[in-house]
């Protein structure tokens, strides 16, 4: 069959590419086009656009994009006209992808699936009308997504597992290198014993405008007792870190988000999936999420979001596991009192690990991908 993909960020490309992976292992004559990124290129088929061209978020940042958003919203209408595919598969991207699925059960009677629900949980509930009306299949990867669907909304749905934490499983168990070859092989210095500590400032411009700075500032102190280390996104040039980090003794490392995680003592970490892949990895965590108008934020969260936290781990968990530096608490203050108290053994250190523990439980260990693809290709 002919499968038409569209990821508009760096997970969502990861989460696709394995995807078509398990749909090749289902259906031998799999074909693909796809709007997405480098890793679904690998996997083959034909790339209509990179996922770079439409990664925006943010009021302002779309705003200003508008016009290119709009075109290649265009464009990939045209290019599933004139391809016809048997199925469309949708990765997270709602505002995206939305559009897309409106235009597609408008037009024609191609089945519409969804892998990586968006989060319409946390806000914009009402969107769930729309999927109702326009996803035939909605894949979900977060535990407690089934009973926000079904019991809340009586829409059907199918909990496949979680593919980051089936990720970050394969990539431990493989995974061998020592600290001192890891840093070697990266071009680095060599290892002068002092812990690692990770740098996730995101896969967007955004993200990494808005929150490396603080994470810089806020890590100036501790460079006597750690390395700090910044993991670079896939589709972010040098250039955009080096003017944040040049003269600050933080290091870039390109591609190796997982081996940083393998040997890293704590993280700094922007809200989003890599909040959930440190906790896979058992690393701790500050997560860090700035807003403009921090009081004002907090005020709109309070009101107008269903859920009480932003980050995946203490989402899945229903608890905080993870302390959440967001809109009024996002000081360089407050984001060193908690990552000092994670950084030393102690209460603060275990009590989270212990939580991550029980959020690897609920996420159970179902190969994701696997029950995705096969659930694609059934009728």
């Amino acid at each position: 069959m002919k499968y038409y993909l569209i990821a508009g960020e760096a997970s969502g490309d990861l989460h696709a590419a394995r995807l078509m992976r398990a749909l090749k292992r289902e259906d031998q004559q799999a074909e693909f086009r796809f709007f997405g990124g480098d890793q679904m290129a690998a996997e083959g088929g034909m790339p209509v656009r990179h996922y770079k061209d439409i990664a925006y978020m943010g009021f302002v940042p779309v705003l200003l994009h508008l016009p290119t958003i709009l075109k290649a919203r265009r464009q990939c209408k045209r290019d599933i006209m004139a391809w016809q595919p048997d199925r469309i598969i949708l990765v997270d991207y709602a505002g995206f992808n939305l559009d897309i699925a409106r235009y597609v059960k408008t037009h024609t009677n191609i089945p519409v699936g969804y892998y990586i629900s968006p989060k319409i949980w946390a806000w914009k509930e009402g969107r769930i009308k729309l999927f109702k009306r326009y996803v035939d299949r909605m894949l979900c990867i977060l535990p407690f997504e089934k009973n926000f669907f079904e019991r809340k909304h009586g829409y059907p749905v199918e909990y496949v597992g979680n593919p980051t934490a089936n990720e970050v499983a394969e990539f431990r168990r493989s995974y061998t290198e020592s600290r001192a070859d890891f840093l070697q092989r990266c071009g680095l210095a060599p290892d002068d014993g002092r812990p690692l500590l990770a740098l996730l400032a995101g896969s967007r411009k955004q993200e990494i405008k808005d929150n490396l700075p603080m994470m810089i500032s806020a890590t100036r102190h501790l460079q006597s007792r750690l390395r700090i280390l910044l993991a670079g996104a896939p589709a972010i040039d040098d250039t955009m870190y080096e003017k944040y980090i040049c003269g600050t003794g933080v290091e870039l490392l390109r591609n190796q988000t997982y081996a940083l995680l393998s040997h890293a003592h704590a993280a700094l970490v922007t809200s989003g999936t890599a909040t959930l892949e440190t906790c896979c990895f058992r690393v701790p965590q500050v997560v860090l999420y700035r807003t403009p108008l921090p009081r004002l934020a907090r005020w709109i969260w309070n009101n107008f979001f269903s859920v009480k936290y932003i980050s995946l781990v203490n989402l899945i968990a229903n608890r905080e596991v993870v302390p959440e530096m967001m809109a009024d608490r996002f000081s360089e203050v407050q984001i060193r009192e908690e990552l000092n108290q994670i950084i030393d053994a102690g209460t603060a250190r275990e009590d989270m690990l212990r939580g991550y523990d029980e959020v690897n439980k609920l996420l159970g260990n179902s190969e994701a991908p696997e029950i995705a693809a096969q659930l694609v290709v059934r009728p």
